[in-house]
């Protein structure tokens, strides 16, 4: 009835492969950094190898512990937020500590730093949000790649611009979570402007995050990139030639983007049959009859367009790039004007394109399914794989009414998934069902906005990550299939986790090559950076503490895990930093050796990868 992704089971992890030499031009021959390469490999084989890493516990329990927050806090856009029931139970409403304040941070945008840590203790996390929800616009991936000369710079130079620099980082950090929901992969994708296409679905996706799931449902699917990929683009209606409507989008935005494969309660849980068998959502008819609903539609390109842009170097001209900015528009001769009847609606036939187009999101986006799907996989991207039904339930109350009695108030959403008791309690610290393995493409850049990066050129020229076997396995906007790097519910084989029956989704990327490449990247990104050194950290503030190990270790453990390296880590790390002594007068190469060689243990211990 549906398609399932395929997947092979992640092998047993046993070693990694030898890590070469650093650059010794670089790294001015030390021998620390290799020392601390090779410790780095077996902190993260011990990561990689445990099965702590993704769960969230019992999180319903957190309720009736204390009294409830009265009154209302004042928040922007976000204060109807604090009105509603749910946010009137939240018990955890400021940081007490700056490591209370960095593990907020840490799920809410990409990095910590001294001055957000003071802004989020100060406000209060409701607050915070609220400011972070209300900034003004800021430039768009469209408007940096069309600020460039022609096919000098790409999709992959646009999304590392707009994660590593971007100043509304919460923004950026919550689209990015909706790319792997409303997957499109720029591996797939044609035109003669195929990388302002991805740019204009990145900038829909983070106008989204402060928008209604009604209207980001609508703008996904009349989107050009959307249109290529899951072909919507170009479909026509049936014809006496046995011509059928295309049903990829039909089922992949039931499947994937708002319903799921099985009715859900409220809570997340699976509805099921009096014989116990879990109930589908849809059926292949409603798939069959939606896909007419889906016909006509192309990109809108104006016949003065055509042939408006003339090619550099070239002799030809195409069409400028202005359709890229647009949705699909409708050709009416092309839609389908057959009946179609699926999750319990009706489009009349013959009725005209648009309308039959506003029932069908209509009815998708007042399913029962909705919240609860999209809730919880939003906690997972952001909070803990495995979260508790309570959490689900509360988060989904949110998505069905924010407090102003709007349905789908995206903001109020991603706030509700931050706020949640089960987010802030320091029960999950402890918990080793409690969090998510820190993907790839978030770890590195973590490291480019807390350690400084810029490139000269303003071409961030980091490239495609994807080769698990010399980069990150991972790299954003190049999903290998529509089904995101890997499955909400995947569960590693042969683990603690499959035991109990608990998922750990971004273990899918885990194996043996991935590790050693994560490793083996890292080592080299963190001396030589990228593109000849032009995509480079500062290190400005490490400089600073380069000749206190201790301070040094200290910093990084705040920064980059919440203080959630435990001190016997954080004690290894800074005795591996013991030799050679490093002082004021030490050789640059020496001081930024300790600073490598830190950073890349910090980044392979298991208690950082795993983000609780």
């Amino acid at each position: 009835m549906v398609e399932e992704q395929e997947s092979a089971a992640v092998p047993a992890l046993g070693a990694v492969r030898a890590l070469p030499e650093a650059d010794a031009t670089s790294a001015g021959r030390n021998p620390p950094l290799t020392l601390a390469a090779a410790l780095a490999a077996s902190t993260a084989l011990a990561a990689c190898g445990g099965g702590g890493g993704g769960g969230g516990g019992g999180g319903g329990a957190f309720f009736g512990l204390g009294a409830t927050t009265t009154g209302t806090t004042s928040a922007g856009s976000l204060t109807p937020l604090g009105t509603t029931p749910t946010a009137q139970g939240y018990l955890y409403t400021t940081a007490k500590t700056d490591d209370e304040a960095a593990r907020f941070l840490l799920q809410a945008q990409f990095s910590a730093n001294e001055a957000d840590i003071a802004a989020v203790r100060t406000k209060g996390y409701l607050p915070w949000l609220g400011e972070q929800v209300d900034l003004a616009k800021t430039q768009t991936g469209w408007e940096w790649l069309s600020s460039k000369p022609y096919n000098t710079v790409y999709t992959d130079d646009m999304i590392w611009n707009q994660l590593m620099t971007a100043p509304d980082g919460f923004r950026k950090r919550m689209a990015l979570a909706f790319t792997e929901i409303f997957v499109v992969s720029a591996n797939d994708i044609g035109s003669s402007w195929p990388d302002h296409m991805m740019a204009q679905y990145w900038d829909m996706l983070v106008a989204g995050v402060t928008g209604n799931f009604r209207k980001l449902l609508e703008d996904v699917t009349l989107n050009p990139a959307m249109g290529y990929y899951l072909n919507t683009r170009g479909n026509q209606k049936e014809n006496a030639q046995g011509r059928q409507p295309d049903e990829n989008y039909a089922r992949e935005v039931m499947q994937l983007m708002t319903l799921g494969l099985y009715q859900l309660n409220d809570d997340g849980t699976v509805k099921k049959a009096a014989d116990g068998t879990p109930l589908d959502s849809y059926t292949q008819d409603d798939v069959t009859n939606l896909a007419r609903v889906f016909t006509g539609y192309d990109v809108d390109i104006k016949t003065a367009e055509r042939t408006a842009f003339p090619v550099p170097g070239q002799t030809y001209t195409i069409e400028s790039n202005q359709w890229t900015q647009r949705p699909m528009v409708l050709t009416a001769s092309r839609h389908s004007l057959l009946e179609a009847k699926f999750l319990g609606a009706t489009v009349a036939a013959n009725t005209e394109g648009t309308a039959a187009l506003k029932t069908a999101l209509d009815t998708l986006f007042n399913h029962p399914n909705v919240g609860p799907f999209i809730g919880k996989q939003l906690i997972q991207r952001l909070v803990t794989s495995n979260p508790s039904a309570g959490y689900v339930s509360r988060v989904s109350a949110i998505f069905s009414d924010n407090g102003a009695g709007v349905r789908g108030d995206m903001k109020s959403v991603l706030a509700a998934v931050l706020l949640d008791n089960e987010a802030r309690s320091p029960d999950g610290l402890a918990s080793p069902d409690f969090g998510r393995l820190r993907e790839p493409m978030l770890r590195l850049v973590q490291w480019g906005r807390t350690f400084g990066i810029a490139s000269t050129k303003d071409t961030w020229k980091i490239g495609n990550t994807s080769d698990a076997a010399s980069r990150l396995g991972q790299s954003p906007l190049r999903s290998p299939s529509v089904f995101n790097f890997f499955r909400p519910g995947y569960v590693p084989p042969s683990t603690v986790l499959a035991s109990e029956g608990k998922s750990a989704p971004e273990f899918q990327l885990v194996n043996e090559t991935s590790v050693g490449g994560y490793l083996n990247h890292l080592q080299s990104v963190l001396v030589n950076g990228y593109d000849s050194k032009d995509v480079v950290a500062s290190y400005a503030i490490e400089k600073t503490l380069v000749t206190d190990a201790g301070a040094l270790v200290r910093r990084l453990a705040l920064m980059m895990s919440a203080n959630q390296l435990s001190a016997a880590t954080q004690k290894t790390i800074t005795d591996a930093l013991a030799a050679p002594a490093v002082t004021a007068a030490s050789t640059d190469a020496v001081k930024l050796n300790r600073i490598y060689a830190a950073v890349l243990m910090v980044m392979a211990s298991p208690e950082y990868l795993i983000q609780k």
